[in-house]
């Protein structure tokens, strides 16, 4: 089988999966209900992934990809703090917003009765997160030449917190509570707590 079409068909297996944990929230996805919707036998799974946590794994990489490589691309263009901690945000917002299904990852909602790596694998992925929440702050006195009367560190667990916490609201909620929903307006608060 020529490359491209084998990485077409792992790719339309992965876009299946997150699929059906979006269509399917609170539902476990077995290898052959993936197979029915792929349209190909549970043996072609397995010719592309050895195992459903590699598949999992193929959606966390995803995930990880996506959101560090547009993170570099908010650091390169946006020089000041506030600008970098708001395009952050609303980065990890609209990325869960608008993949349900993959948000449903990284809750660990679709990672119970899996893999514990996989579910290390999430934990990892948010201390990168908090790590490049922490470095932007940090970066602030040498950039802006000023210092924060809080705490880099605890500022930049906040901000985790906040982004998980909406992540959480979405899945629990049949994604009907959307993760940009009052964020301009809780942003103006949030800039009253950390900007002195």
């Amino acid at each position: 089988m020529p490359a491209t079409k084998r990485s077409n068909r792992k790719e339309q297996i992965l876009q299946s999966l997150a699929q059906m944990l979006e269509t399917s929230p609170g539902q476990r996805i077995t290898t052959a209900k993936l197979a029915a919707e792929v349209g190909v036998s549970e043996a072609a799974l397995y010719r592309h992934f050895p195992s459903k946590a590699r598949m999992f794994e193929g959606l966390i990489e995803f995930i990880e990809n996506t959101l560090l490589s547009r993170i570099n691309l908010i650091l390169d263009n946006e020089k000041e703090t506030q600008g970098r901690i708001y395009n952050i945000l609303v980065l990890l917002l609209t990325f869960a917003e608008k993949n349900p299904g993959i948000t449903r990852i990284l809750t660990g909602d679709a990672l119970q009765g899996e893999q514990e790596r996989l579910r290390e694998r999430v934990q990892g992925l948010f201390e990168k997160l908090e790590t490049q929440f922490k470095q932007v702050l940090r970066e602030r006195k040498l950039r802006e030449g000023k210092a924060f009367s809080t705490d880099e560190a605890a500022l930049a667990n906040f901000f985790l917190a906040y982004v998980e916490g909406k992540m959480n609201q979405f899945v629990r909620s049949d994604f009907t509570a959307l993760p940009s929903q009052q964020f301009e307006m809780q942003w103006k608060e949030l800039q009253k707590i950390w900007l002195t």
